[in-house]
């Protein structure tokens, strides 16, 4: 379940292999691959985040080897029909199905950018691929890495939570009959600093929008 490059401890990949293994057997298939949640929406929504170096570099403190903290989402072009907002964290490269950073629900439709390590008043996080609710930070080894930034406009104010909370498989199925229109960042993640796989660009990115 781990991607390519990407180091967890063991006991997070077991949930995350166990996770998959759930979802091929459900056969709802929002999983298994390397699309977006929903292929069939218009990707007219810009997502940027101020941190991200013009070379799609996303910079240590949102990676494993800094503070590890969400790292700041901006994005426009939703269309009208538009009552909240889903935000999605992954590693469309995973082996099995993308492996799920952060899944944030409910966010307003007048809100249009997340600050860093925040979430907006009135969110919900929902539990990740390792179970929890919250952002964990991708942590690349050996060799840069490629995550994916999405923003989902939907056309429900909030989704139904189970009582146990916003657990990931529910609330990633109940986000794709929802979704009018998407848009998504690629970014990339270096590994430790000095290490084999660490390469100028890591080094020479400075933070500004990505495009």
């Amino acid at each position: 379940m781990a991607g390519r490059g990407d180091r967890r401890p063991r006991g997070r990949v077991v949930a995350a292999v166990t996770l998959a293994a759930s979802l091929l057997l459900s056969g709802c298939g929002l999983l298994s691959g390397p699309q977006p949640l929903t292929e069939d929406a218009p990707l007219i929504i810009q997502v940027s985040s101020s941190v991200v170096s013009a070379k799609h570099i996303l910079p240590p403190a949102y990676t494993c080897y800094g503070a590890g903290e969400s790292p700041p989402v901006s994005w426009s072009g939703a269309p009208q029909g538009t009552r909240s907002f889903a935000l999605v964290i992954d590693d469309s490269n995973a082996p099995i199905s993308p492996y799920v950073y952060w899944l944030v629900v409910n966010i307003s439709q007048y809100t249009t950018e997340i600050q860093a390590d925040s979430a907006p008043r009135g969110a919900e996080v929902a539990d990740n691929s390792t179970g929890h609710a919250r952002y964990d930070a991708p942590c690349p080894v050996g060799a840069t890495h490629e995550y994916r930034i999405s923003v989902y406009a939907l056309n429900v104010r909030s989704l139904p939570q189970p009582q146990a909370g916003p657990q990931l498989l529910p609330t990633w199925t109940s986000i794709a009959p929802h979704v009018l229109a998407r848009g998504e960042m690629n970014v990339t993640a270096c590994p430790a600093k000095g290490s084999a796989g660490w390469i100028q660009v890591c080094e020479t990115a400075k933070p500004g929008s990505a495009t």
